[in-house]
């Protein structure tokens, strides 16, 4: 892409999705720039949601983390895969009421708030669904329950495909992604599908709530494998940070390349309101 098609894309953007572990903040620790950028986009009439592959916590609880981080936050404008995944089980399986569910409480609250029954970790309580998701809470019982179910056929949902999640401790959170190998490498089960991006659904949400055409949104995230292929897949701006897991090295030899590839979204910010005419 030129810059001159570069800018005339960005022209366009009238809605920006925001991936947050590693966009926004990283681990506990909001990054300085993120709330000039968010206040320069609403200044300018450009909306924002925040998109996170990240089942772990209930629209509330992120909603509490962001307001502790300092921004002010509204429901509609967080979208989990967590939510994600309730809405594709209703719409597409809504005989489903038993799941068998990897994830944390807060996680598996959401899906009784929901309406769904859990299982218990017992071979004779067959669950309808299997659901997968990035749980920092596992039980070795549990996770070994989940490859059975796997292996009998029952059918087999994965939030996020996620290898590991951006922290600022010096650990690897092993993610969703990592989860669902394991499991693989115990039954040669894969996800019958795997909801958070790059599956295109979460950010064609937002453009269908939002009217917007897919080349009036940008999604904005440090992953090449989720973020960006999230935004080509549905015919979005797809704009990577290097201020999360992405390496520039890496950046540099992906295939295809990112439309954009900034070091933060202070940088993209200030390349998105000069292709409008405006100072950041």
């Amino acid at each position: 892409m030129s810059e001159e098609e570069l800018m005339k894309a960005c022209s366009r953007i009238k809605h920006v999705a925001l991936d947050m572990d590693g966009t926004i903040y990283m681990g506990s620790t909001l990054f300085p720039f993120t709330k000039k950028f968010l206040q320069r986009l609403s200044d300018n009439g450009i909306g924002y949601s925040f998109l996170t592959n990240n089942p772990t916590k209930s629209i509330p609880d992120y909603l509490k983390k962001l307001q502790g981080l300092g921004i002010e936050a509204q429901a509609e404008e967080v979208y989990t895969t967590a939510v994600a995944t309730i809405d594709y089980i209703k719409q597409n399986h809504p005989e489903a009421k038993r799941l068998f569910v990897l994830g944390t409480p807060s996680m598996i609250k959401e899906f009784e708030e929901a309406g769904f029954e859990m299982c218990a970790d017992d071979p004779a309580d067959r669950p309808d669904i299997l659901v997968v998701a990035f749980d920092m809470t596992l039980c070795y019982s549990r996770l070994c329950r989940a490859s059975w179910w796997a292996a009998q056929g029952v059918r087999y949902i994965a939030t996020n495909p996620d290898r590991v999640c951006p922290t600022d401790q010096e650990v690897i959170l092993v993610d969703c992604g990592s989860m669902c190998k394991c499991i693989e490498h115990a039954t040669g089960r894969e996800p019958d599908i795997v909801i958070g991006k790059p599956n295109p659904d979460m950010l064609k949400c937002i453009q269908t709530k939002y009217g917007m055409e897919p080349d009036e949104v940008a999604m904005c995230g440090d992953r090449i494998y989720t973020d960006v292929a999230t935004a080509r897949n549905a015919g979005s701006l797809g704009v990577l940070v290097l201020s999360g897991e992405t390496t520039l090295e890496t950046a540099i030899n992906s295939d295809p390349q990112p439309a954009i590839t900034a070091l933060n979204i202070e940088e993209f910010g200030r390349l998105l309101l000069k292709s409008k005419g405006i100072e950041y």
